[in-house]
């Protein structure tokens, strides 16, 4: 099953964080912002919670570097620094 069909609603976007850095993101929902991450898989894991969680809350799936349709972090970057702050500014622009 493709991840669209698992999320009936929501969008999916690739949102530039950083430069030449993009994670894949999936929004969706009403209210104040959730983020959740699919590490250490996608954010497909969140298939099942995801429909009743979006009548309280935008939700923002993200898939961290490396995973599914982000691109990679820049070579000799990969820090945890930067692995954590791409989801947070995907909160900003999704």
């Amino acid at each position: 099953m493709h991840a669209d069909e698992l999320f009936p609603g929501f969008s999916a976007q690739d949102v530039e964080v950083d430069a030449g850095v993009r994670l894949r993101v999936r929004t969706g929902g009403r209210g104040r912002p959730l983020l959740l991450h699919g590490h250490p898989q996608t954010h497909a894991i969140w298939h099942k919670v995801a429909p009743a969680q979006a009548a309280q809350f935008t939700l923002v799936l993200a898939d961290l570097r490396g995973y599914t349709a982000t691109r990679p972090n820049r070579p000799g970057t990969r820090t945890m620094r930067a692995t954590a702050s791409g989801p947070w500014r995907a909160t900003c622009c999704a």
